[in-house]
């Protein structure tokens, strides 16, 4: 039987690690999405090489799980411990949540840069057309036209790959990270009540991204009013007849 007592002991300890997880989905959800941008104008504009790059990296981080690209990261690179030393950077890859960060964010870049394609594919020939004619090209068409519509349209997408990254810093945890999962899995060992702890850390995650989606929603409510139908300014009584 479900002990509500002890579920509510079990959250008191669990939300100890949100903070942690939502450090670790910020940090990696902000460099990801920069570095997806920049694989995605990189493919765009260096030519056949470029794309073939970035088409690799998509292809290496998109079809290998998550899971085994944090332990390569985690327990691969201390095989180079004197190559790292050397150029200083040891000191960051020799810590659990660096490496989480780092593994985090470049899967996030590969999925992000397909999200980002897709969106400045989607801006209509016809808009970039209109702000040449009126006087716009390289950068300025790039920042005022291209960029905002693509952003717009690419809004839900990469809002469903936010909440995803969310649910994998889940992941962590078999790097020795103490956020949700992590906690979770100490008070199983020392508990051994497994479904009251999961359904409690189920729940703080439900709640999280329930923040989240609604927060998104109402970004993508303000950025398309195009989209929204408009009230007829006429009431039926008051509209003309067409005979």
């Amino acid at each position: 039987m479900i002990d509500f007592g002890f579920m509510w002991e079990a959250l008191k300890i669990l939300i100890a690690g949100l903070p942690l997880t939502l450090n670790l989905a910020a940090a990696s959800i902000l460099a990801g999405g920069l570095f997806g941008l920049l694989i995605t104008i990189f493919a765009q504009t260096g030519g056949r090489p470029a794309m073939v790059i970035a088409n690799g990296y998509v292809f290496v981080f998109r079809g290998s799980p998550l899971l085994v690209q944090i332990f390569l990261i985690y327990y691969g690179l201390g095989q180079f411990r004197a190559e790292l030393q050397s150029i200083g950077l040891w000191q960051f890859v020799r810590e659990p949540y660096w490496c989480a960060v780092l593994a985090l964010s470049l899967n996030t870049a590969a999925y992000s840069s397909e999200i980002f394609r897709g969106a400045f594919q989607s801006v209509a020939a016809q808009q970039v057309e209109a702000a040449r004619a009126s006087g716009m090209s390289g950068p300025l068409l790039f920042r005022r036209i291209i960029f905002p519509i693509a952003l717009r349209n690419a809004l839900p997408a990469y809002g469903n790959e936010i909440i995803l990254m969310i649910k994998a810093t889940a992941l962590a945890s078999i790097i020795t990270l103490m956020e949700v999962t992590g906690l979770a899995s100490k008070l199983i060992a020392e508990t051994f009540r497994a479904v009251e702890v999961f359904v409690v850390a189920g729940g703080i995650y439900l709640a999280l991204n329930f923040v989240l989606t609604s927060i998104l929603s109402w970004v993508e409510h303000r950025l398309t009013p195009h989209l929204r139908p408009r009230p007829d300014p006429l009431p039926a009584k008051d509209k003309p007849l067409h005979v």
